[in-house]
């Protein structure tokens, strides 16, 4: 009978990462889920005698892990993974530890996107500050932090660091409301760099901001894929009823990326041909991962149906209604005041 993974000694665990001569026996990752301080203590001794691309596989596994089964807390393994020698393990322990949305690890992301030796984690820090700014806004984050979060990646996004910095920086700044985001954003949109135009798309995207509708729309037809398959994802993530036709036209483009963003953008938006359209490429596709992506596509369909359509979108708008019937209703008030 197989052990089940808390009654399995955790001295068999570190003697297994240590040993090189076989496979990580997947039943450990387990054990590696919700550590206990001696635990804890006790890989952070042995962490350094295991074998580099043993720590890289096993963070990319807990990654895996992490984002597929919300139950497993690869929290305090991740934490000790930031301090890795080892650039890829550092990115990934940053990519598993955003999962988890802990608010001391704004101010630790802030530090390795500005100090961090390697480019990548600083980018891989920068993106994950963008999960701060959204709670934030939400006002699931204190309002202290969310600024210095804005501020921090406000400063870097106007630096001189490297482009792949700045840009995951502008990325993160998508969610937030702040007024000197938007300008920034429309300065990447207008640049002539794809990659900045990538950028500004996404940010676009986390926005909820229908003032960029005829700006993500206009990039739907771009000749280069990625700005299509962003173009896309976009679309989706700001419920554009007005790019619904398009999309269905690109369901058959020739890159991969572009059909996956337009297959996941027209579950999010819906209407008039998008269920026939997917029911029939899940029917007629020979592609077992396309095929997955359509049934969640389809199950994501009927969610959103079943919330009749509604976009965060017209939540906006309806505040913005609101926001003018209070007002008027506050003047009127103030008249009749006035007039008795």
């Amino acid at each position: 009978m197989t052990k089940n993974p808390t009654e399995i000694p955790f001295s068999q665990v570190i003697q297994a990462l240590l040993d090189e001569s076989k496979p990580f026996q997947p039943r450990f990752l387990y054990r590696l889920s919700d550590l206990s301080s001696d635990d804890l203590a006790k890989l952070s001794a042995a962490w350094s005698k295991i074998a580099q691309r043993r720590r890289q596989a096993l963070m990319e596994d807990v990654l895996e892990m992490s984002e597929n089964d919300y139950l497993l807390d690869f929290s305090s393994l991740s934490r000790l993974a930031l301090q890795d020698q080892d650039p890829l393990v550092r990115v990934l322990a940053v990519q598993t530890l955003v999962e988890y949305e802990e608010p001391d690890l704004a101010s630790v992301f802030m530090d390795m996107m500005v100090q961090d030796e390697d480019s990548q984690v600083r980018a891989a820090s920068a993106s994950a500050l963008g999960s701060f700014i959204y709670l934030g806004e939400i006002e699931e984050l204190p309002e202290q932090v969310l600024h210095e979060v804005e501020e921090s990646l406000l400063h870097v996004t106007q630096g001189q660091d490297a482009v792949l910095i700045r840009r995951r920086a502008l990325e993160a700044l998508g969610f937030s409301s702040r007024e000197d985001v938007p300008p920034l954003i429309e300065a990447a949109y207008r640049s002539e760099d794809r990659d900045w135009l990538v950028s500004a798309l996404f940010a676009m995207g986390r926005s909820y901001n229908s003032v960029w509708e005829e700006k993500v729309v206009a990039k739907l037809d771009n000749v280069n894929a990625a700005v299509r398959a962003e173009a896309a994802s976009a679309a989706g993530e700001l419920s554009l009823r007005k790019s619904a036709p398009k999309l269905l036209e690109m369901v058959d483009d020739d890159d991969d990326n572009v059909r996956a963003a337009v297959i996941w953008s027209l579950s999010e938006i819906g209407g008039e041909g998008v269920r026939e359209t997917l029911e029939a490429m899940l029917e007629e596709t020979e592609d077992d991962e396309e095929a997955d992506l359509l049934e969640e596509a389809l199950d994501n369909l009927d969610y959103v149906e079943g919330m009749g359509g509604f976009s965060i979108l017209d939540l906006s708008e309806e505040d913005e209604e609101a926001d003018e019937e209070d007002l008027f209703e506050d003047d009127s008030d103030d008249n009749e005041g006035e007039r008795g």
